[in-house]
Order: structure tokens, then C-alpha cells, then sequence
């Protein structure tokens, strides 16, 4: 059991219910918009790196119920709570939690059919994080170049790794996928239409050699910046996904 106070939360306009930390890393639109962002082929084995409380691999396990999914977590008490989430909904049979390390190349998981991430924003010394034992969700102490080369590994050919990160992140990320992934494709999501991208959505494959692809991205929010954009609504609500197809 997690010895910290919990919420009990819905998401995709209630066809998932969670159970998550009530302060410190929550799910949250990045989580949602990583979960829309992944493939779901029939047969496919898919795993989430740092899967927390377990919210993206239910997302994709209501959108295909002939896929097989693997969460990797470090926390045991997340861990813990995400087991129990995939048990309220269902999902035991569909959906394994691994207590460890994603990056640790020692844990026997075999190869996957895509791998996802939304991986810590930062390293020691960058931007603010909570002191507590939640600190590992917002700061990585392994690089970015670190974190894709491990996961990489885990992909079968032609398999996708996706991850969500910021935007200031994206010429590491870049670099670290040259030479081991390719058909790099950028997705740009804005806080709204007049601003800079503030996250990206990176995708790319083990072996292709397609070129890189530069996509027009989502705008969160209206005019009012208050409001979320239809495109946004639909994809938090389950209802769209990531077009990986725009321009």
C-alpha cells in the first residue's frame, strides 16, 4: 500500500477509473496526449517506460483489446497502486506492471512492438522538483541520450519509440536517436495558436530510413486561453488521436 494520501480519478470522459498520489507527480495532459500518440496494431506487444499509476497503458488497452502491455516502474508503492488500477478496470489479463527499472538492461523483457515514455523534463540541476521520494518522476538522473539508447533496445524492427518531452529538449533528443533510430517524425503541441511549442511529441523507428518529418502539432487551448481547442478536447476526452498524418 502507498503510504501517502490518494485521490480516486476518472479520465476519458469516465471509461477509466485510477487511483493516484493526491500531491507530487499526477496524471496529467501530457499523459493523455502520450497515450494518443501510440500505435495499437492487433498482436502488438507494447511497453511504457516509467509507467506510473498505469493511466496511459489503460488508455491503450480500451482502444485495442488485442493488445498486450507492460508497465515498467521503479516506485513500489506506484507500482503497487498501478496494479490495483489495472484490477479495477479490468484489465489483469491485458496489462502487466513490472516492479524496476526500464533503463536497467538486466531486466529480461524481451523486445517490443513500440516502446513509450514520458520521461523526467529534468536532470540534476535543472528546473524546481519536490525533495520527496516522488523526485524521480521529475528528474532523471540518467541523460537523455541514456534513456534512448536503453529503450531503443527493447524495440523490434521497425517498432516506434515515442516520447513526450519539452521542446527545449528536442535538439538532445535528436542527436541521441541519430544512428540508432530513424524516420524521425516532430509533433509541436502549443499552448495556443499564437505561442511557441512548449512540448513535442517525438517519434522514431528501429532500421527506418525515412526522412524527417516536421508535423503541424496541436494547439491546447482557444483564443480565450482558457478553454481547450475541439482538436484538444476530443483526443482528452478518448475520443481523437495524435494525427501523425498532418502537416
Amino acid at each position: 500500500m502507498a503510504a501517502f494520501e490518494t485521490t480516486e480519478d476518472v479520465l476519458l470522459d469516465g471509461r477509466i477509473r485510477i487511483r493516484q498520489p493526491a500531491c507530487g507527480y499526477r496524471v496529467n495532459v501530457d499523459t493523455l496526449l502520450l497515450a494518443a500518440a501510440i500505435e495499437t496494431k492487433d498482436g502488438a506487444r507494447l511497453m511504457e517506460a516509467g509507467s506510473g499509476v498505469g493511466a496511459a497503458l489503460l488508455a491503450l488497452a480500451i482502444r485495442n483489446e488485442n493488445v498486450a502491455l507492460v508497465g515498467v516502474e521503479r516506485d513500489r508503492n506506484i507500482a503497487s497502486i498501478s496494479r490495483e488500477n489495472v484490477a479495477t478496470n479490468a484489465m489483469v489479463h491485458r496489462i502487466e506492471i513490472v516492479t524496476g527499472d526500464a533503463l536497467d538492461r538486466s531486466l529480461r523483457l524481451g523486445v517490443f512492438d513500440g516502446v513509450f515514455a514520458n520521461p523526467p523534463f529534468d536532470t540534476e540541476g535543472e528546473g524546481r522538483a519536490p525533495a520527496d521520494a516522488r523526485r524521480y518522476a521529475h528528474v532523471s538522473d540518467v541523460s537523455v541520450d541514456e534513456w534512448i539508447a536503453s529503450l531503443a533496445d527493447r524495440l523490434t524492427g521497425g517498432a516506434a519509440l515515442t516520447l513526450i518531452q519539452r521542446a527545449a529538449k528536442l535538439p538532445a533528443i535528436l542527436a541521441a536517436m541519430e544512428g540508432r533510430l530513424g524516420g524521425v517524425e516532430v509533433f509541436p503541441v502549443r499552448p495556443f495558436a499564437e505561442s511557441e511549442a512548449r512540448r513535442v511529441l517525438v517519434r522514431a523507428r528501429k532500421g527506418s530510413r525515412a526522412p524527417f518529418r516536421l508535423l503541424r502539432g496541436l494547439d491546447l487551448h482557444d483564443q480565450s486561453k482558457e478553454k481547450y481547442t475541439a482538436a484538444a478536447e476530443a483526443i482528452l476526452r478518448g475520443d481523437a488521436l495524435v494525427d501523425w498524418g498532418s502537416r
